[in-house]
């Protein structure tokens, strides 16, 4: 492998462009407010900014790439194919939506403030890549709960997907569900081309996504989840053998080729995603950001806790080298909620100082990863850094 390609790799795999991005934004915003606004939200193309470009278009890919991974976990020989082998870390998953949840309302009712209210679908995410490579850290690259924990954070992810569709529209705009019509449209015009047998992921993309884009865009939902309908038409192999964030060199369908062309695209440009969402001024900490940060490392971590261990009591045990200790460690892993919780921050409040105390606990959720690294080597956690091991 050359050294230009080993360094992508590396970049990649530590999430380098994201964690750059958003300490560009925290120093900048720090240091110059008003330049950083300024950059962010000043109108470069007609009336759009560069966060509009960055929320409303470049993450179409990103959670179109999350949605790819659901669609491949769905497939035979996928992590949720045959569903009772997943029930146990989807349990752990409703735990680990339901946990920070409740208690961001709960503690929000206590010490928070009715305009806080909408804050509560923040806590619910976990950032899929981050989550992976903490999970590697502590647990070793082949550890058992290394798939629980990409199970756990791919299912957390859709919930949050429809978290933002739902429950976060435009609140300056009533959504306008006749639109939808067109989104509709773009996933028949998807079915069409699979039933062709439209092998190039272009059409679909071009065709299909941009209708999708434009309905739930004019409906007054968040369009970043145009491709979220599209993808899993995409022409793919009828069953999965190979793990998440493993290459299958067999497998040159249009779904994982659609991936494999996208991913980096993606993974680099988080470093726009970070720079213009992560710029929040220390002084807008409050109430609302510990509220945030709290329902992340306790709630989630909790409620993955006692919703796992119901499911073993119940009959469905945690897969084979995890016990409770592990589930325990990966409940804390899974509080990491850094790019999706800084997007529904994004939605779930306008004003700025709501946003960015928001934000703020977002971001502080990447404590959860010292926090793991420490019980790891507190409970005694083995690694296993090889299927022989």
């Amino acid at each position: 492998m050359s050294t230009q390609k080993k360094t992508i790799n590396f970049l990649q795999e530590f999430s380098i462009p994201l964690i750059l991005g958003v300490l560009i934004a925290l120093v900048w915003a720090n240091l110059a407010p008003e330049n950083y606004h300024h950059f962010v939200h000043n109108e470069i193309m007609g009336d759009l900014s560069l966060h509009f470009f960055v929320n409303d278009i470049f993450m179409v890919f990103f959670f179109a790439i999350a949605a790819v991974e659901i669609t491949q976990s769905l497939l035979p020989g996928g992590s949720l194919n045959p569903l009772k082998r997943a029930i146990n870390p989807l349990m752990a998953t409703l735990g680990g939506v339901l946990g920070p949840a409740l208690v961001f309302i709960g503690l929000n009712a206590l010490i928070g403030s009715p305009e806080f209210a909408r804050g509560w679908g923040i806590p619910t995410a976990t950032d899929i890549a981050l989550a992976w490579l903490v999970a590697r850290l502590v647990f070793g690259a082949h550890h058992a709960a290394v798939s629980f924990l990409l199970l756990l954070a791919i299912v957390d992810d859709g919930i949050g997907l429809m978290i933002i569709a739902f429950f976060y529209p435009d609140p300056a705009n009533p959504v306008a569900p006749i639109w939808l019509l067109l989104t509709l449209g773009g996933m028949l015009v998807a079915y069409l081309l699979r039933r062709k047998n439209v092998r190039s992921y272009w059409p679909y993309i071009v065709f299909g996504g941009v209708l999708s884009w434009a309905g739930l865009y004019l409906a007054h939902i968040h369009p970043a989840l145009a491709l979220v309908f599209i993808v899993p038409f995409l022409p793919h192999p009828p069953r999965e053998e190979f793990g998440l964030f493993e290459d299958d060199p067999k497998d040159h369908s249009t779904l994982k080729t659609f991936e494999h062309e996208w991913k980096i695209f993606v993974d680099f440009g988080l470093l726009l995603f970070g720079l213009t969402n992560a710029g929040v001024e220390f002084s807008e900490i409050s109430t609302l950001t510990w509220l945030i940060f709290i329902a992340l490392l306790g709630g989630k971590t909790l409620g993955i806790f006692l919703m796992g261990s119901l499911a073993t009591v119940i009959g469905f045990p945690f897969p084979k080298g995890m016990g409770y200790k592990e589930l325990f460690v990966a409940g804390v892993v899974a509080a990491m909620g850094l790019t999706v919780a800084l997007f529904v921050s994004g939605v779930a409040f306008i004003d700025p100082g709501l946003q960015g105390a928001a934000k703020m606990g977002a971001l502080f959720s990447a404590a959860s990863a010292v926090i793991a690294l420490a019980a790891g080597k507190v409970l005694g956690i083995k690694k296993k850094q090889d299927t022989q091991a």
